[in-house]
Formats: C-alpha cells, structure tokens, sequence
C-alpha cells in the first residue's frame, strides 16, 4: 500500500472511460503529463470468452507510465482469473468497477449494481488480491441514490478484503453526471480510510486539481470529462492554468490523429476507425471554454455561452454534425482548416455522458 500510495501522490489520474481511454488518447495525455493512465472498463466476462475486442482494451503501450486496468464482473474467481490475465500482459494495477451506471450493465449486476452487496465487493478483492501480485483497488459512487448512500459500508468492505486504494466519485447511480459531484463525501471517505482515496469529480481546471488536492485529504485526484474536453488539463496540473489558443487545440487535435494512425493504420480501415473516434471526441473537443473575462471560470455542469476571440474558435466551438464531420475530415487529411469553407450549421449533437466514463 506504501508503495502504491508514493505513486498516487499528487496525481491527477486519467480515468477509465468508454471509447474515451483508448490507447491513441492515453498516448496524448501521457505526451501533456498524465502519469496514471486506465484503461476502458474491460468485462472479465468477456475476456474469458477470449473476445478480441475485449483484448484490445487491455493492450499496453510500449513507453506507458503505470497503466491500470478496471475490469467489471461479480464473479469472485473470474474476476481473480481475469486480474492475473491483465497483470501477465503488463498491467500495473487491477480496479474493481463498481460505478457505471448504464442499464445493460447494472441490470447485470455489474458496475453500480455490485456496489449495494459490500460482502460481494469484499470477496471479489480477496479473490483478486490472492491472484495477483500487483495492487488491486476499488472505483466506486456514493450510493445507488440519494436514499441509499452506502459509500463508506462500500468502501470500508473493500479495505477489509484487501483493496490497495479506493477511487470515490462524488455522484450516485441514479444522479449519473447531472449534478455536481459531492466533494464533502468524498472528504468524509479520505478521513475515513486508512488506504489512499482518490477523489473524482468536476475537475475541469488545473488549480481545480490543485484545491480538491489541499482540501479533500485524498491521495490523489482523478478526472474524465474534463480530459476529454481538455487534454491539456494535466499540463495545467503541474503547470498552471492555460488559455490555450484555436491553432494550439488544433495542433493536439492532429497529434491525436498521428498517435490514433499508428494504432490502427492508415489504411481504408484504420482512417474509418479513426473517424468514428474523432467525431466522438469533437463531442467533447467543442464543450472547451476559456476563462471569463472576469477572472472566474466555466463550470462543468454548465455549458458556457461565450464569444469565440476568431474564426477558427468559433468553429471548434460549434457541436453540429456537419462541423464535426468537416473538422474530422480536415484532421484525417492534414488539411489546413479553413472555417470559410465549412458547411453551414445545423442541430447540434448531444453525447450522452454516461457514455464518457463507464468507469
């Protein structure tokens, strides 16, 4: 726990999100300073079923930092067979999901669901702790709802099976991300705990990072939306607070596009896949808002009206299908964005953030 604890300390750590933590991204974050990157909840379920899609979720990259691997099952042996799987094929750590809220998987009783059987939770760990040698930590939510908070029976039931950490978002199943994370539980749990907790929840800025770290008691910090909308946000981690021009979120945005061709090719196939990510991430790409003129900042649970500073801000600002699938093109092409010669806009598109972070 010592050991893993001198690792967590004072990180901001990327958190395991469906579509949103595949290896070309975690990539671009280690690139801006990620130095704990997870991958996307992989089902244990599935990688017995030696599904290659599921493998894919759990391939390392060659110089990545410390690379943990959430997996969600009930299962106390299968999720011990699959924590030794991922631990022989390079993981650093195991996470048990006990988060997602996503109805195929908690009618399932994975994610969520699992969190309202504590002596379930504590089997599991035990069994995945006697597999493996590297740590096995815990992700979980405050409750199912607000009439079943039982985040600290949750937890402590981990501890007790062994759990090297606990990583708390501050949101129940039912409020999934419509309301802001609850940061005094998340405090409650790190006072209440003799094992390092992680805190998850609307961080957005980087002296965010820095404020939840001084106050909250929590080892570290972890964030979703936030990088996917900003990238750049553990670079503000260590660095400060960064306004950060059109032609230099371009300029990342294409560096993805690089990472992303060397992942799965630069072929008719690959550039398919690439596209299908890229639209997914102009998604989040176009939620970005700079600080207010007024010294205060946007907030995550509240989408920003603001005046673009040029042309181009305002058209990776827009959250319409066609800019989306003219930037896209541009990025896959290399070709200068001109924001003259694109489409007029239409609805905008909405991405569901359950989808964000199953983790």
């Amino acid at each position: 726990m010592t050991a893993l604890r001198d690792t967590l300390q004072g990180a901001l750590v990327l958190a395991p999100m469906t579509k949103g933590s595949n290896l070309p991204y975690r990539r671009l974050c280690q690139e801006l300073g990620a130095r704990i990157t997870m991958s996307e909840m992989t089902v244990a379920r599935r990688l017995k079923q030696n599904r290659r899609s599921e493998f894919a979720l759990i391939r390392r990259f060659p110089d990545e930092r410390f690379f943990a691997v959430q997996l969600a099952g009930n299962n106390p042996d299968e999720m011990a067979w699959a924590a030794e799987l991922v631990a022989s094929r390079g993981a650093d750590l195991v996470d048990v999901n006990l988060g997602c809220p996503i109805d195929y998987f908690t009618r399932r009783g994975l994610g969520a669901a699992l969190a309202r059987e504590p002596r379930r939770v504590r089997r599991i760990v035990e069994a995945m702790k006697k597999a493996v040698a590297v740590p096995v930590t815990v992700k979980i939510r405050l409750g199912w709802n607000d009439e079943h908070l039982n985040y600290l029976d949750v937890a402590r039931a981990a501890v007790d099976g062994g759990a090297d950490a606990i990583t708390v978002h501050g949101r129940t199943r039912a409020a999934r991300y419509k309301t802001s994370a609850n940061w005094t539980a998340i405090t409650e749990v790190a006072a209440a705990l003799p094992a390092p907790v992680v805190g998850n929840g609307d961080l957005l800025f980087g002296h965010e990072v820095r404020d939840r770290l001084a106050s909250s008691g929590c080892t570290a910090v972890m964030s979703a939306r936030g990088t996917l909308i900003k990238p750049w946000l553990f670079r503000e981690a260590l660095e400060g607070d960064l306004d950060l021009s059109a032609e230099d979120r371009v300029a990342l945005y294409r560096r993805y596009v690089e990472l992303a061709k060397e992942h799965w090719g630069d072929d008719e196939h690959g550039l398919a896949r690439i596209r299908e990510f890229l639209l997914w991430h102009l998604g989040f790409w176009c939620r970005y808002a700079p600080p207010r003129a007024d010294g205060t900042f946007p907030v995550m649970q509240q989408r920003e009206t603001w005046t673009p500073r040029s042309p181009l801000e305002a058209l990776l600002a827009r959250a319409d299908e066609p800019a989306h699938a003219f930037l896209a093109d541009r990025l896959l092409t290399a070709d200068a964005i001109e924001p003259a010669d694109a489409p007029p806009p239409s609805a905008a598109r909405e991405i569901d953030d359950d989808a964000a972070e199953a983790g």
